[in-house]
């Protein structure tokens, strides 16, 4: 597998290793995106359509890529997104995941519906661990969920909160797939032509997500085909509610799913202490805008109260530059790393990691930057502007 993972020079190196190891209704669905995909492949234009510009002649022998948040060091600008249902891709993924963040010193965020209990990733890959809580119907089971993870010494709770009901996932629909996953005769002849796969889920049966396990509503929806977690979120939670999880949970907390800068004052108001710019990758609400495009305006809302991460489309290094260079603090890397794990578990995972910190201090040298706090707007240009300037209406200002 070493020898394999080594020729996956880039992520989409690492992606197709994940496809050629999975059926392909297992590989759609971490792939996919809702509807017709339109934000799922807006979110990779959107880096597309930026440009560099490189200052020359300065000192780039030693780039640096770490950097600090919350107040404690980060080897790199990055952190690990939730990411559910991995262990179906990779037996054991979601432990491998955080492994291999704890081995690059960047926090690991366990999701919902990961196939890991919180207690597992705690005991078997420590850290520095962020839990993402879905709002569950069941307020008992979700605070339960959040008392755990501050017993076990979660540093951050993720408040998703662009998921009051579950997306519209068609490639799913198209391949009949459902959690609890079942055979149907739409998937059997995906599954048979992925005998090792087929045969490890057969002999030692699907994992469990520990922390959804016996709610009433996992029985699968057909008609609607929400994810697991979708089906039991409370599309009631509000700005109230998320006081009152603020007011329970003695950490850090970090919001995850803001692209308006009208909720921006609000959400900061009831103590969130980071905001990531995410769209769920796309999931969720398709033709939605951009993660990319819409991080300058939170970042102008934030003026520099707390940090502002970005979440989707993270493919390259030069991806990080660019959301560094718009405002960003650093970057949640999802997709990138899930390839990784899909295609060789702690191997693939750390191999997106290198791939990526390669790239990033390449780009760094390339535009002229040794340090993180050096990459601003001025070193990058949309591509269809005719000078840096024109991105006066998108940019953060010079302070920032």
């Amino acid at each position: 597998m070493r020898s394999k993972l080594e020729e996956c020079y880039s992520i989409e190196r690492l992606r197709e290793a994940a496809r050629s190891r999975l059926p392909r209704g297992v590989f759609d669905f971490y792939e996919g995106g809702a509807e017709d995909e339109s934000t799922l492949h807006d979110n990779l234009q959107a880096f597309r359509r930026v440009r560099l510009l490189p200052r020359v002649l300065r000192d780039v022998a030693q780039v640096d890529v770490s950097t600090q948040l919350f107040g404690r060091s980060l080897g790199l600008p990055f952190a690990i997104a939730p990411t559910g249902a991995v262990g179906f891709g990779w037996r054991g993924g979601d432990i491998a995941l955080a492994r291999a963040a704890a081995a690059h010193d960047i926090p690991y965020t366990l999701s919902t519906s990961a196939t890991a209990s919180i207690e597992e990733i705690a005991d078997q890959a420590p850290g520095r661990h962020w839990f993402q809580a879905y709002i569950l119907q069941d307020k008992q089971r979700l605070n339960e969920l959040i008392d755990r993870a501050r017993v076990a010494g979660y540093e951050g709770l993720v408040i998703t909160v662009d998921l009051p009901v579950g997306g519209k996932r068609e490639r799913d629909l198209a391949n009949g797939l459902g959690f609890p996953m079942k055979l149907t005769p739409r998937n059997i002849g995906q599954f048979m032509r992925k005998p090792f796969w087929s045969i490890d889920m057969l002999l030692r049966r699907p994992p469990i997500m520990p922390s959804l396990q016996g709610l009433a509503a996992l029985k699968a929806d057909k008609a609607s085909m929400k994810g697991v977690a979708g089906r039991n979120y409370d599309p009631s939670f509000d700005l109230a509610a998320l006081q009152q999880l603020r007011d329970r949970w003695p950490g850090k907390l970090i919001v995850k799913g803001v692209v308006n800068p009208l909720d921006v004052d609000a959400i900061i108001g009831v103590g969130a202490d980071a905001l990531v710019v995410s769209n769920h990758g796309g999931r969720q609400l398709d033709t939605g805008i951009a993660t990319l495009d819409a991080l300058p305006g939170i970042v102008r809302a934030v003026d520099r109260r707390v940090p502002v991460l970005l979440d989707g489309g993270i493919r390259r290094g030069s991806d990080v530059f660019k959301a560094m260079a718009l405002g960003a603090s650093g970057v949640l890397t999802g997709r990138a790393t899930l390839f990784g794990v899909l295609a060789g578990g702690y191997e693939g995972v750390d191999r997106a990691l290198t791939i990526l910190a390669d790239e990033l201090r390449r780009t760094m040298q390339l535009c002229g930057t040794p340090a993180l706090s050096e990459i601003d707007h001025r070193v990058i240009a949309a591509m269809d502007c005719p000078s840096p300037g024109a991105l006066a209406s998108v940019q953060p200002d010079d302070s920032q």
